[in-house]
């Protein structure tokens, strides 16, 4: 992979990245869009990465059918794809780990208090490996692009990152490789999710700026499924990730929600000035 960099470099082509963990959707064909819009060429990774996984979690059942990402990768316009495996990522004497101080402890690393690591470690892994002059992430993961670009500005990565919008299914729920897990009921149940970030965004249009009531309005609206658990639901800025008391500037109200055994995220930007 490097050399295959290291060569279109050298004829000047510009490199586009999209790291993936797989089970390739809408949301990641978009990125590669974006990608093929701003470089010559796009690489994608497909790595289901087993460091970011915690006890109990679903690295060994998370989806997984490579032939069909290819295809869908392939038709998109993606020019490569590279998929290493653990061994070759991790080896017996693998002792590194990058970790940003703080955002990592935040929001889903409250309860996913080693997920972040393992994202940054890999990530950082890749960008050395791939040698992008653009990756692109999707804004469903507010938070990853959040703290990936912080670190690429902290260790001078030469890169520039670029966020995607969410991509949703027609009902409004946020396109994720973890959706096939939810059976007919929670699947109509999570749709929930986007309708209280909508309400939010309501409320905001229409003049709130209180954070308490527009959280306390979300939570009135996701506890009308029963099959819905909160994990949080919190609006913070979007440089530190701090908490707020009003909407001003740039804020990311995000959610995580178990539905059954499954943890679906999603999120909005608000921003007033913007209205």
């Amino acid at each position: 992979m490097q050399e295959a960099s290291d060569k279109l470099r050298g004829e000047r082509k510009t490199i586009g990245f999209v790291p993936t963990m797989g089970y390739i959707h809408e949301g990641h064909l978009s990125l590669i869009d974006i990608s093929n819009q701003n470089a010559d060429i796009t690489v994608a990774s497909l790595f289901v990465n087993p460091t970011q996984f915690g006890p109990g979690e679903d690295y060994k059942k998370y989806p997984r059918d490579i032939e069909r990402d290819k295809r869908l990768l392939e038709k998109r316009g993606c020019s490569i794809l590279f998929e290493p495996d653990a061994d070759t990522m991790y080896s017996k004497y693998f002792r590194t780990e990058v970790y940003v101080r703080n955002l990592c402890r935040l929001l889903c690393g409250e309860t996913r208090k080693m997920h972040f690591k393992g994202v940054t470690t890999v990530v950082s892994k890749l960008f050395n490996i791939v040698k992008p002059d653009i990756a692109v992430f999707g804004q469903k993961d507010a938070q990853q692009a959040i703290i990936i670009k912080r670190m690429v500005e902290d260790l001078n990565y030469d890169l520039k990152i670029i966020l995607g919008a969410i991509v949703r299914e027609k009902d409004g729920l946020a396109m994720s490789s973890r959706n096939i897990y939810l059976n007919k009921k929670e699947r109509r149940d999570a749709v929930v999710i986007y309708r209280s970030l909508k309400e939010a965004e309501q409320m905001i249009e229409n003049g709130e700026r209180g954070v308490l009531k527009i959280l306390r309005l979300m939570r009135k609206v996701i506890s009308e499924k029963k099959s819905a658990r909160l994990d949080y639901i919190k609006a913070v800025d979007t440089n530190g990730l701090k908490p707020v008391s009003k909407i001003r500037g740039e804020v990311l109200i995000a959610v995580a929600c178990y539905f059954g055994k499954t943890r679906l995220i999603d999120n909005i930007i608000v921003n007033p000035l913007n209205i």
